[in-house]
């Protein structure tokens, strides 16, 4: 967005806190930022105040946007169908227009009365941006699938949680090249601190695409990255750990059957999902040599990728969701 000519009042990055424990000992920081953005719409003005995901911030937002009289559109929904459906009302009473970017989030916002309306997922946009065709990708030898990607995450918290698990896993496999998929905005230190003695590990900032294009399987934390790698037919695995108390708590919470965004689309277990006390290093182990040796085992994950794109439909989710939001000020 700041890439765009959007100006940037604080980054994202900086403010996300993941996990119950993670969030009330941040607190002060998350209460000082919604004053800050408080200030800033008041001072602004908008014609419509745009809202993407994180809703223990934004529906607070959302409310004190509608008590100024602006109209608002909230861009990705919260995953009230996961856990504290009772925001719905919240999003009832104070936001104008839900845009949704998962098929089956409309069928759990009918249940609760409430229009909304699916313009596509934009991860398909960012895709046809990025990927080649096959065929054009087979006549190239730096793009052949011989990497094992390992995606531990966004957040600082969860990659010094999962990190750790995933490059044990390359000590395992010394015959294989593992890529770590880092972000610069994390930084190469705060990496590499986790796998510099491991010859076969490498760390990728900013180029998580790329090795997607060339890698033959994945280790993914939880996440978007599930769905990502889905939709570049990469064979993969779900895992996750958080801290005990944060698990204990979502366990009670969390009203889903599963936790990779590739199950709950198409509705049944299409890739394994190992959690907290399931993610040991044998389970991961065991799964990763089928990934790699099982070629039906493959190639059935990948008919089932198929089937999830489907549900997706095509591209044009961020054009279409533009043209909405237009309307509403229109």
């Amino acid at each position: 967005m700041q890439n765009a000519g959007t100006e940037l009042v604080q980054h994202y990055k900086q403010t996300a806190f993941m996990g119950f424990w993670e969030v009330l000992k941040n607190l002060p920081t998350i209460l000082n930022l919604i004053k800050k953005a408080k200030q800033n719409i008041a001072q602004f003005k908008p014609d419509v105040l745009i809202l993407i995901d994180y809703p223990g911030f934004n529906l607070r937002i959302a409310k004190y946007a509608k008590s100024l009289g602006i109209k608002t559109v909230y861009y990705i929904s919260p995953k009230v169908w996961a856990w504290k459906s009772s925001r719905v009302k919240q999003i009832k009473a104070y936001v104008d227009k839900m845009l949704i970017i998962f098929p089956f989030e409309k069928q759990f916002y009918k249940k609760h009365n409430y229009e909304v309306e699916y313009v596509g997922n934009p991860l398909l946009d960012e895709i046809a941006k990025h990927q080649q065709n096959e065929e054009e990708l087979n006549t190239k030898a730096s793009y052949q699938k011989k990497y094992i990607a390992l995606l531990p995450g966004s957040r600082t918290q969860e990659i010094d949680k999962m990190l750790p698990v995933l490059v044990a896993i390359a000590q395992r496999f010394k015959n294989e090249q593992f890529i770590i998929a880092g972000l610069s905005v994390i930084g190469e230190s705060f990496y590499q601190q986790h796998f510099s003695h491991l010859p076969n590990v490498q760390l990728w900032l900013d180029r998580t695409q790329q090795l997607y294009q060339q890698s033959k399987a994945a280790i993914v934390t939880s996440g978007t990255a599930t769905l990502e790698a889905a939709l570049y037919k990469v064979p993969q695995m779900v895992v996750y750990k958080s801290s005990n108390l944060s698990y204990q708590i979502a366990k009670r919470v969390i009203k889903i059957k599963y936790i990779s965004l590739v199950n709950l689309i198409v509705d049944k277990p299409v890739v394994l999902e190992l959690i907290q006390n399931d993610c040991t290093l044998k389970n991961i182990s065991n799964e990763l040599y089928f990934l790699l040796e099982n070629k039906d085992y493959r190639n059935a994950m990948l008919n089932q990728y198929q089937l999830m794109q489907q549900k997706l439909g095509e591209a044009g989710a961020s054009k279409k969701a533009a043209e909405v939001i237009l309307n509403e000020i229109l």
